[in-house]
């Protein structure tokens, strides 16, 4: 029989597996300490931790870490991880250094299937959704003494489209028995999937951006599929249901491409849209892979954007790439993998 692996589990679900053999909550703590906090797979290393559970754990349940396959490092630092899981599942996870700030941006599945044209991973096809402890293990397999400050669910695959997994890792990135990580330090970013996205909004405190890439629509139609389904519009009611919480932020990823959504009359839908609703906007450079034909918005129009839309009263930043070199930004992810996988 294969032992379930305490990597991806919460601290009441550990406590489920020791319970029947007279053991207390505050060992189920001991180890998601060790686990999450310590990051030590040796819950013997741990004096929290009774040697007796120790070995009924080792009987019962393993854990395991597995490791990234390759690497890739930017000339910005930026390092790009292939990891393969034990199902064979291949996903892309990235590590972004900046000063004291270190950001893991994660993949919830292996590919996607929202099939955004834009978006290399999409090009990949669908493998299928990641388990729990297949995201918690790309924060905890990063082979650098760093240590982790923000993680952003902003790699491959659409969060919403695995909520459960998602939901589960949130909580143990930000649980006190877990890595204790402020939601404010989360990101979840989404296409936009309407129960999905009330849930997340409703369970948890993380952080939520939806890339709206136009605000009109029947243009976003054209580059988001599930703006059919899932229309923007009710996503945008949806959060603006949720009043802010302290250091929470909902916002809208603006991807700009030059000529095509980067016009005053966009910047002027952008304004109609948001005015008012809390939501700000992050505006991001276009991405462009070696079939494309489209080329991203110069920074003098980006900082133009952000410029009105300011003084509109929304708040607005320009973001700036990361790892462009190896394929680790924004919608590049999967560039060099096998489809046939």
């Amino acid at each position: 029989m294969e032992r379930k692996n305490l990597i991806g589990l919460t601290a009441p679900e550990i406590f489920e597996i020791i319970q029947n053999e007279d053991f207390k909550y505050r060992h189920a703590l001991a180890v998601a300490h060790s686990l999450y906090k310590r990051k030590s797979t040796d819950l013997s290393l741990y004096s929290k931790i009774p040697k007796k559970l120790v070995t009924y754990l080792k009987l019962s349940t393993e854990t395991v870490i597995y490791e990234p396959v390759t690497s890739q490092i930017s000339y910005d630092k930026t390092i790009k991880y292939l990891f393969r899981n034990r199902e064979g599942k291949q996903f892309e996870t990235v590590f972004i250094p900046d000063g004291k700030r270190n950001t893991v941006c994660v993949s919830v599945q292996s590919g996607c299937r929202m099939g955004c044209p834009f978006c290399v991973t999409a090009g990949y096809g669908y493998h299928g959704n990641l388990a729990t402890e297949d995201i918690v293990n790309q924060v905890l397999a990063m082979p650098l003494p760093a240590s982790v400050t923000h993680i952003v669910f902003m790699g491959m695959g659409e969060p919403m489209d695995n909520i459960f997994s998602v939901l589960k890792a949130c909580e143990i990135f930000t649980a006190e028995w877990g890595m204790a990580l402020s939601p404010g330090n989360i990101t979840v970013s989404t296409v936009g999937m309407l129960n999905p996205v009330d849930r997340f909004l409703r369970e948890s405190d993380c952080n939520l951006t939806i890339s709206l890439f136009s605000p009109f629509p029947e243009e976003r139609l054209s580059f988001i599929p599930a703006e059919k389904k899932y229309p923007v519009l009710e996503i945008i009611d949806i959060m603006k249901k949720y009043p802010l919480k302290k250091k929470r932020r909902l916002s809208a990823a603006y991807v700009m491409i030059k000529g095509l959504n980067d016009t005053d009359r966009h910047l002027d839908g952008l304004i109609k849209l948001l005015k008012g609703t809390g939501i700000r906007v992050n505006l991001l450079p276009f991405h462009s892979s070696v079939k494309d034909s489209d080329i991203s918005s110069d920074a003098e129009r980006m900082h133009f954007f952000k410029h009105n839309l300011v003084i509109a009263g929304i708040s607005a930043s320009v973001r700036k790439s990361r790892g462009t070199d190896i394929s680790a930004a924004c919608g590049l992810l999967a560039s060099g993998l096998k489809h046939d996988l």
